[in-house]
């Protein structure tokens, strides 16, 4: 047996080069949900969708038994009963734009991520510096990075915008180690990413905005952030099918996750929270395009309904509730002969499945015949509407345009329908009621349910129901004429 006698400082290095080694290895990663697999495939087992996995070089660290610092770090961290957690009162920041405080909760959370995304062109960089000169003004220091335009070109941008002041600073740099080293040199309030997907980390050997990358550099900002009192905002990219780019780990990683939107009359925006962990994922904020920035529109109801038609048949005014607000938007329908055997049903801005249960319980319950008629509803002014309230408004607008007889139009109307043609009660109904009259709106059609109590506003009058038949004599019977 032969016995090899080696010096254990040479030892010791041998074993420390083994340990720290790193080795590069190839797999292909999704696009879609970050899966990764030792192959190509066709569909993602993870996430199922097809076409998804591309190629990427990915550097693998320490062995298993090997010892990270940073594990020794945080040795004395231990974990706690929840009953001895102190709990203080975290004060939000105010960004002095009230539609973008209202859809992030309030304001800014300190250590806070953000995640902003919409089209190519949508505005998003024209938000942030109006946001980031807001947050200057009152005092914060707001680092802006820019990895698509150079500090030439964003000071342009925010001399067009009036969002020129000393407090906010501006980089142009691709690399995250430069800008999160800044970041540590001037501490801002407010760090700005544009974007993520134009950013790398050097320790990593892929192409920017691939899927190591993109978490990568969204995992080091989150670091960062909750180490420190900073908030962080991230912009991101949006695929062809309208999702931000890169692995949906990317939205699970961040606080809230905001899509930045345009109506389909294209000149006005709206900001809408997917995921906010310290606020309401239904607010929205409306904006208007124009020639010296974003402006904001404090009252959409008004938007919503301003090109309403006058004694049309097929349009109904529904209050429905966004978040906490109150919002009046149109609802517009159309019914045709259909010229084949099944009759379409077409739907835009509510849902196509709940739009077929109503025309079933209007044929039903209300002795509507819809069987041979295509059917065409549509929310004016690119609104989407989710709840059950709106149930009623999109039913009667239906029963106008086959009967072609008009709404008044100074009626509005809420309510949810069941399959035997009852009216539900909704929540919220004094603050639609405050709404509707401060657009002018004297009667509202409404359910029986939950109106003890409420006030009613100073000549307005309420139209209690129970049935959809009955909404339907009442809006195109008696209040068919002014």
């Amino acid at each position: 047996m032969l016995i090899m006698n080696m010096d254990p400082i040479v030892t010791m290095a041998m074993s420390t080069r083994m340990v720290a080694k790193a080795k590069k290895e190839t797999g292909f990663f999704c696009t879609s949900c970050g899966n990764s697999q030792q192959r190509w495939m066709g569909r993602c087992p993870g996430c199922q969708e097809w076409n998804t996995l591309v190629e990427e070089t990915r550097v693998t660290g320490k062995s298993k038994g090997s010892f990270s610092s940073s594990s020794a770090d945080r040795s004395d961290n231990k974990a706690t009963p929840i009953t001895d957690v102190k709990t203080e009162h975290v004060a939000r920041i105010k960004i002095g734009v009230d539609e973008l405080d209202r859809v992030l909760g309030g304001g800014l959370v300190p250590n806070g991520v953000s995640l902003l995304s919409g089209d190519p062109g949508i505005g998003k960089s024209t938000l942030l510096l109006t946001m980031a000169s807001k947050l200057a003004q009152n005092g914060a220091t707001v680092l802006y990075v820019s990895a698509e335009e150079s500090i030439t070109q964003s000071r342009m941008t925010a001399e067009r915008l009036g969002a020129v002041h000393e407090r906010l600073y501006l980089l142009a740099e691709t690399d995250l180690s430069v800008a999160l080293a800044e970041a540590d040199r001037i501490k801002p309030s407010l760090l700005i990413l544009d974007s993520v997907q134009t950013l790398s980390a050097p320790e990593l050997e892929s192409a920017p905005g691939s899927v190591s990358q993109v978490r990568e550099v969204t995992s080091q900002v989150v670091r960062l952030a909750k180490s420190t009192n900073m908030c962080a905002f991230l912009v991101g990219h949006v695929t062809k099918d309208g999702n931000i780019a890169g692995p949906r780990l990317l939205e699970h990683m961040v606080d809230t996750v905001l899509y930045f939107e345009a109506t389909r009359t294209g000149s006005h925006r709206i900001l809408r929270a997917h995921k906010n962990r310290f606020g309401s994922t239904n607010e929205i904020g409306v904006f208007e395009m124009r020639g010296d920035g974003l402006c904001e529109v404090p009252n959409p109801s008004a938007f919503f309904l301003a090109e309403r038609p006058v004694g049309k048949s097929g349009s109904a005014v529904a209050i429905a509730i966004e978040g906490t607000r109150p919002l009046l938007v149109e609802v517009q329908a159309l019914c045709v002969p259909s010229l084949f055997g099944n009759p379409r049903r077409t739907t835009l801005g509510i849902d196509s499945t709940r739009c077929a249960l109503l025309a079933a319980v209007l044929e039903r319950r209300a002795g509507l015949v819809l069987s041979g008629q295509d059917l065409f509803v549509n929310v004016a002014g690119g609104a989407n509407l989710t709840e059950p309230a709106a149930d009623l408004p999109v039913a009667l607008a239906i029963a106008s345009s086959l009967t072609n007889k008009p709404i008044q139009r100074h009626l509005a109307c809420f309510g949810e329908i069941g399959l035997s043609g009852e009216l539900r009660g909704v929540s919220k109904i004094e603050s639609r009621l405050k709404e509707a009259h401060q657009l002018g709106f004297s009667r509202v059609l409404l359910p029986k349910t939950g109106l003890e109590r409420i006030p009613v506003p100073k000549g307005m009058e309420l139209m209690a129901i129970s049935s959809l038949e009955d909404a339907i004599d009442l809006a195109l019977g008696e209040f068919s004429s002014e």
